[in-house]
């Protein structure tokens, strides 16, 4: 093991399948080697993963997550089998997602899992004997996310604690909105939901940060509470997790922003979004020295490097 990222065994999950899984202390762990790595000659990584191989199942379309990951695979010289859609799995011959992963432990050292079920994350987990890291889960949680949005986050800011920051757009469905907002509770935010009444943000993301004495407010109104804001976190209205084609026509337009948000923003607003986006930030934005939503997806190579190089070895009662 490289002495460059000496105390990697002090990281002792075997899965990542919830931001839940992970203590306050081992989000800035994540963080911190994810720097390490990104630090790192080139060459000095390819030992991290050689000789490993890593099966990358997509039961649903991606393209930053599993490019991310499998170019993070690739920079620490391991070697990538798997699929990009169900259709192209056994899956679609109504084989068990439970069977597919105990049959693709047996050709893999670490899975990674996007799946349109919500819990399929953790099922696999349970029968798998070898690690398995969360790409998504329906509507659920999407832990790298949370992880590389941290990570910018600490970049911009040089912290996480005490930031002001604004969630918009699809906040019940939004995964990488729960996950985050999950994360960022250790870190004492004050936080803004601005959506639509139907995809308001969780009750029981509401009753945990009320728990936790995080102050956060509700509104369909940005424009009230945006010269406040550190940071606004704009997620697209996802057509593929609404029930009703009608409700996601009645509020795919809700929010569109431009350059009229930089009149009543402060000079120093950050936007970050998850991408894809759609129409929710006009590309006039793009130009907005604030706006790092493709600095933020390029994080998730050394973050995702950072997870692979700590779970690669971990050891399963299961295996």
């Amino acid at each position: 093991m490289n002495e460059n990222i000496a105390g990697l065994r002090e990281f002792n999950l075997t899965d990542l399948v919830s931001i839940r899984d992970l203590t306050k202390e081992q989000i800035l762990f994540v963080l911190k080697k994810a720097s390490e790595i990104e630090a790192m000659p080139k060459e000095d990584k390819k030992s991290l993963l050689e000789g490993k191989t890593i099966a990358s199942l997509f039961f649903e379309p991606s393209t930053r997550t599993r490019l991310s990951f499998e170019t993070a695979i690739q920079n620490l010289g391991g070697k990538v089998i798997g699929f990009a859609e169900a259709g192209a799995s056994s899956a679609k011959k109504g084989e068990s997602l439970s069977d597919s992963i105990k049959t693709i432990s047996n050709y893999s050292d670490l899975i990674i899992l996007r799946h349109y079920l919500e819990g399929a994350a953790r099922r696999a987990a349970e029968v798998s004997t070898k690690p398995v890291i969360n790409a998504g889960d329906g509507s659920n949680q999407h832990p790298t996310q949370t992880l590389l949005d941290l990570y910018t986050i600490q970049k911009q800011f040089k912290k996480l604690n005490n930031l002001r920051i604004g969630f918009i757009g699809d906040l019940k469905y939004g995964r990488t909105v729960h996950s985050l907002v999950q994360a960022l509770s250790f870190f004492n935010p004050e936080l803004c939901f601005v959506s639509p009444d139907i995809l308001r943000i969780p009750e029981y993301i509401k009753e945990e940060l009320t728990e936790k004495h995080i102050n956060f407010i509700e509104t369909n109104q940005l424009t009230d509470y945006l010269p406040e804001l550190d940071l606004l976190y704009v997620t697209r209205i996802q057509r593929e997790r609404f029930p009703e084609p009608l409700d996601y026509e009645r509020v795919k337009n809700a929010f569109i922003l431009g350059r009229e948000l930089l009149d009543k923003a402060s000079p120093a607003l950050k936007i970050m979004h998850p991408l894809p986006r759609v129409n929710e930030i006009k590309p006039e934005l793009d130009s907005f020295p604030g706006s790092i939503y493709f600095e933020q997806a390029a994080n998730g190579i050394p973050v995702r490097e950072a997870l692979l190089a700590l779970l690669i070895n971990a050891k399963k009662v299961n295996e």
